[in-house]
């Protein structure tokens, strides 16, 4: 049966698979950040509100998923301690979550605090918990500020960062350079001579760096929003 609560809980499910928050999974196919809050989820009366068909099309479209994909999170397998539960219902399976280090994006440009490679070090971290693959150790999380990233991500979000990550065109990336400055932008050419990094937002200037000047880059890998 396609329940209200079951199809919500599978936009959830999608979104968690491709390391995404349910506002992250709008944003990738091209839908506003809200759509699919909590909030929405319920008229003001209380009614159930259902997603859209063309919602749900475009966040298949958006993570290359098929209608079959959906549909096995929809109807999640039954384990057989579920067996006997009123209406059959479906075992809940726990989201694992892994903690790491936490720190503001303005401070990131201090001294101490990541060692040349872009990984964490030193002293002074606090923690946040994500949910997602199990990248290899090191990833720590940034908390945006300033809106140079918008709308892709706004001052308060919370951005995973996977130094050991292989880069590619297109990723969303953190850098660093050698001056101190911190940004997160979009990699749009990376060469021996030169790193061409994209903003989000159109009132913030592109940035072309020579290779030299850059300390580190390290990819975003999810983002809390």
């Amino acid at each position: 049966m396609l329940s209200h609560a079951r199809i919500w809980a599978a936009i959830d499910a999608l979104a968690a698979r491709h390391d995404l928050s349910a506002s992250g999974l709008a944003k990738r196919a091209g839908l506003d950040s809200t759509t699919f809050n909590k909030s929405k989820r319920f008229a003001a009366d209380g009614r159930p509100r259902w997603p859209s068909t063309e919602s749900l099309a475009k966040i298949m479209e958006a993570t290359g998923s098929s209608l079959d994909d959906f549909l096995a999170l929809v109807r999640p397998r039954r384990s057989a301690g579920s067996i006997g539960r009123p209406n059959g219902s479906p075992s809940v399976q726990p989201v694992n979550l892994r903690e790491v280090p936490l720190l503001g994006l303005a401070q990131a440009g201090d001294g101490g605090f990541f060692d040349d490679a872009g990984f964490p070090a030193g002293q002074g971290w606090d923690t946040v918990s994500f949910p997602g693959k199990d990248f290899e150790d090191g990833c720590y999380a940034l908390e945006i500020s300033g809106d140079s990233m918008l709308p892709l991500y706004r001052e308060g979000d919370k951005i995973i960062v996977a130094p050991s990550e292989q880069l590619r065109r297109g990723d969303r990336v953190v850098v660093k350079t050698r001056d101190g400055e911190v940004m997160a932008k979009t990699l749009l050419r990376r060469t021996p001579e030169l790193v061409e990094l994209q903003s989000a937002n159109p009132d913030h200037p592109d940035r072309t760096f020579p290779a030299g000047e850059i300390e580190w880059i390290a990819r975003i890998v999810w983002a809390s929003q």
